[in-house]
């Protein structure tokens, strides 16, 4: 079986495959102060729920955005699993023709996106990744990474909401009854949540201007489930888009090796 670990500001998500099939996924808190042995305990924790022997993960890939959390992940799978993991960076091989000014730039959270919605979806492609940040991702029409934008997370923005300002509370996120609140909270949420599937769906008018042509719209995180379904636009849910991209670029990786 193949353990991935997708490594993000917020939250790591971890999923297993036995072939292509996904067969457990599960999160946990991304904290910079735990240890490897923390984390090793966590995920061994995880596999053990779902009824996993350690002996049964045999390879494992790692792409993370917060290097020191991936360092302590990484080494928290070569203890558990005695397996050296691929981590996504560079010297990886990913497939993407990449176009941005600087390839090197590109993240792997990005390039991981990039992968699995390739592999599943027609080009052109936007992908939203609604997360810490709010990341958009555009593929060419012969699957090219051409670049994106990036925006502050609906988290982001609301905890600058409540700490820079004197009587704003803290509040759910969730979308309120009425895009016109009437009342501090709803207002809130409204700004919060449908500002950020109109922030959405401005985008992606712009860039299908920019592309001259209508592209799939694909997306992934944790706060996609929130928004995506106040969308004007059709935008297809995919939870696993980054797991399953992960995926590929290590089977990749390890057939390349074989050869």
């Amino acid at each position: 079986m193949l353990i991935c670990i997708d490594i993000g500001n917020t939250n790591i998500t971890i999923g297993i495959y036995d072939g292509d099939e996904l067969k457990v996924t599960a999160r946990l808190a991304t904290d910079s102060r735990r240890t490897s042995d923390q984390y090793a305990i966590e995920i061994r924790d995880i596999i053990h729920i779902y009824e996993i022997e350690r002996s049964e993960i045999t390879d494992a890939a790692i792409c993370s955005v917060v290097p020191t959390v991936g360092n302590a992940v990484e080494r928290a799978v070569e203890k558990l699993f005695c397996i050296k993991p691929m981590v996504l960076g560079p010297g990886i091989r990913t497939g993407l023709n990449i176009k941005i000014d600087n390839p090197a730039q590109l993240g792997a959270d990005l390039a991981a996106g990039a992968v699995g919605a390739l592999a599943k979806y027609s080009m052109p492609c936007i992908i939203i990744d609604l997360g810490t940040a709010s990341t958009i991702s555009v593929l060419g029409k012969n699957g090219e990474f051409l670049g994106g934008a990036i925006a502050a997370g609906i988290k982001l923005t609301l905890e600058a909401l409540t700490s820079k300002t004197a009587q704003l509370p803290m509040v759910s996120i969730e979308a309120p009854s009425h895009v016109i609140g009437s009342n501090t909270a709803d207002c809130m949420k409204s700004g919060l949540v449908i500002g950020a599937a109109s922030m959405i769906d401005g985008m992606i008018t712009r860039i299908e201007r920019e592309l001259k042509e209508t592209a799939t719209v694909v997306a992934t995180g944790g706060l996609a489930p929130e928004v995506v379904g106040f969308c004007d636009r059709e935008i297809l849910l995919d939870d696993d888009l980054l797991l399953d991209g992960l995926k590929l670029i290590y089977q990749k990786n390890k057939q390349h090796a074989v050869k």
